[in-house]
């Protein structure tokens, strides 16, 4: 698999500029997203909501874009929106930066908006034009690769993170965030490939984003192949473990925190919040290029290691919430993101193999969208949970548990669609 990862970079330079893309704009985001939640417990007094409403701002948003964003994408160049949400972006975290006390902290919630809005777009735009870019047989691997540097890029930025805030600040790590999103911009501007679905399209009129009708045309195109119905909600069901953006910080400040000789306990409560985000981003790493390699390109098999991962999903929650030490529990945590990391990939691949073209936008918007929605209300429970004296080891149990749901429901898929 190794091996297919970089004849791809080596020999495509329009997915290796992509990848480039990614690789500095994501090692930001976790940089600025772990500082943002320490932001947040430090000027709230540690309170969980304050961190769940970020994540519900931080994703909600997607969901309630995702509609437009789908014809959007289906109708101009995803080039284009791909730069143009990047810029926005860089605005956005650049505000974060007066944010400096309790009075102010009602501006983190506004910036979070828009920047997650702008992701509602890049994201869609980022998938669908994968296939655009790589041969056919080469999809699963691009699809790994993304998902690998994403997890790289979680496991560096958050551990690195954590060390970098708490040697340099705060203020340092959101302006490297925001340069990051020049640089992807960069990097987009510089691809040259065709897009068969915008080529001899009439600009677009703003009356067009109150039209139901391509909404409606995608829903029945997607009802009309049963296979690419039941994938496009596995990332919602991956959406139950959302939770883990406010279980994790929470875990980590309060049950794990890392004490190191000389370490106030505001910077081991810090350190010990980026191990554990760190071992998120490990377990996704591990998970598709494991998985990947067992997988290639046989259907039947990215199919049944859908379910695989939902499992393996629950069982890391369940020894999370049970764990008696932070090594332990960093175990769980690689395990079940190894599996949610490894559907993800999995699903992607799925969904474009199974997608013309000209609907990719508006399925990858789709299930983005049920993804976030997911990820929005596991998160808000979680905080409202914690905060009304739920133990958070015991919340943690909870997902697991409810990690079985999306498994039984994807097994019947397999049962009802195996002849499909």
């Amino acid at each position: 698999m190794l091996a297919a990862y970089l004849q791809l970079l080596r020999r495509n330079r329009n997915f290796r500029l992509l990848w480039f893309a990614q690789l500095v704009s994501e090692l930001g985001d976790w940089f600025y997203s772990l500082a943002v939640y320490h932001l947040l417990l430090d000027l709230t007094g540690g309170r969980a909501q304050a961190v769940a409403f970020a994540v519900v701002l931080q994703v909600l948003p997607s969901a309630l874009a995702a509609p437009t964003a789908g014809v959007i994408n289906d109708r101009l160049p995803r080039k284009q929106i791909m730069i143009a949400a990047d810029l926005v972006r860089f605005f956005v975290v650049l505000g974060m930066l007066a944010v400096r006390t309790p009075s102010l902290v009602w501006l983190v919630y506004p910036l979070l908006l828009v920047e997650t809005i702008g992701a509602a777009f890049f994201e869609p735009a980022h998938s669908a034009v994968i296939p655009n870019i790589v041969p056919a047989d080469q999809v699963l691997a691009a699809n790994a690769l993304s998902s690998v540097t994403w997890s790289f890029c979680l496991a560096a930025g958050s551990s690195l993170g954590g060390l970098f805030a708490a040697l340099l600040g705060r203020d340092a790590v959101f302006l490297l965030n925001a340069v990051s999103f020049l640089a992807s911009a960069w990097f987009i501007r510089r691809m040259q490939f065709a897009e068969p679905h915008a080529a001899g399209a009439p600009p677009l009129r703003l009356r067009e984003l109150f039209d139901f009708t391509p909404i409606l045309e995608g829903v029945r195109y997607v009802r009309s192949h049963p296979r690419l119905y039941a994938t496009v909600f596995v990332k919602g069901g991956i959406g139950f473990l959302g939770a883990n953006n406010v279980l994790l910080p929470i875990l980590g400040e309060r049950v794990f925190p890392l004490k190191i000789a000389g370490l106030d306990p505001a910077r081991a409560s810090l350190l010990g919040m980026s191990m554990l985000l760190g071992a998120r981003g490990a377990g996704a790493l591990i998970g598709p290029f494991i998985a990947g390699h067992w997988a290639g390109d046989r259907h039947a098999r990215l199919r049944s290691g859908i379910l695989i991962g939902f499992l393996f999903a629950a069982a890391g929650y369940i020894v999370l919430g049970t764990s008696s030490g932070l090594l332990l529990a960093i175990v769980a945590v690689v395990a079940a993101h190894a599996g949610s990391s490894t559907n993800w990939v999995f699903s992607s691949t799925l969904l474009q193999t199974y997608t013309e073209d000209r609907f990719r936008g508006r399925v990858f918007s789709a299930e983005y969208g049920l993804c976030m929605l997911a990820i929005s209300a596991s998160s808000y429970l979680a905080g409202a949970a914690i905060d009304l004296g739920v133990s958070p080891r015991t919340f943690a149990i909870g997902v697991g548990v409810a990690m079985l749901i999306p498994a039984a429901a994807w097994t019947l898929v397999l049962r009802r669609t195996r002849d499909v």
